[in-house]
């Protein structure tokens, strides 16, 4: 079910980036740990068990990083267009003012992530995993994050809008001040504690009422 109440959208920083970004090569990231600059495209990467790689003013089109499996990665002014992230682990990721645009994301793993002034945008993400985040002025909007994992999380001034959240974990996650008004799901794995101060349709209180045994007399 989907409540279609309109809500304001949250400000946050933009990626800062240079006009006419030259075109790079496709980095050896076993051999560069500093990648800064510039245009990647249509290239896949396949590196396994690589170790605080940072990118920085980096533009990202039609790339491949599925299966890959980075940790404490760190990216700052960086925006994604229609990559796919299928199955990547990126533990301990640092992620700061970065887009992630029209991007297939099912099964990414961000276990860990700190994420500050990040925009997920029309994104595939079903079964992705944001466990043990620590988030701030985050967007996630008209995406699919269905059965996504994102207990034991820190959510702090985090937006989701438009979203199918259907069977997502949330157990752990305060999420006072979260407004899923907006969010599509039939049921949600949440513990009841973490529930107060949620910002919830009228519709959905009968979901939440199914979910913990209540009977609503009409």
């Amino acid at each position: 079910m989907k409540a279609m109440t309109k809500k304001k959208t949250m400000k946050i920083e933009s990626p800062i980036l240079p006009a006419n970004l030259p075109i790079l090569s496709k980095p050896d990231l076993a051999v560069q740990d500093f990648i800064e600059m510039g245009i990647i495209q249509d290239c896949v990467f396949d590196d396994r068990d690589i170790d605080r790689v940072t990118f920085e003013k980096i533009i990202f089109k039609n790339v491949i990083f599925a299966d890959t499996s980075w940790t404490r990665m760190e990216m700052t002014d960086v925006i994604f267009e229609k990559c796919d992230f299928s199955n990547a682990e990126w533990t301990d990721a640092v992620i700061h003012r970065t887009e992630f645009r029209d991007c297939k994301m099912i099964g990414l793993q961000l276990t860990g992530a700190t994420i500050r002034n990040v925009l997920i945008d029309n994104a595939l993400a079903d079964y992705a995993s944001l466990r043990v985040s620590n988030t701030k002025q985050f967007i996630i909007q008209d995406s699919s994050f269905s059965r996504a994992d994102i207990c034991f999380a820190k959510l702090q001034k985090t937006e989701l809008s438009r979203c199918n959240i259907d069977r997502a974990q949330f157990s752990g996650t305060p999420l006072s001040g979260i407004d899923l008004s907006d969010c599509e799901f039939n049921g949600l794995s949440v513990n009841i504690e973490d529930l107060k101060g949620c910002i919830i349709s009228r519709e959905q209180a009968y979901v939440f009422a199914a979910l913990f045994g209540l009977v609503v007399n009409e």
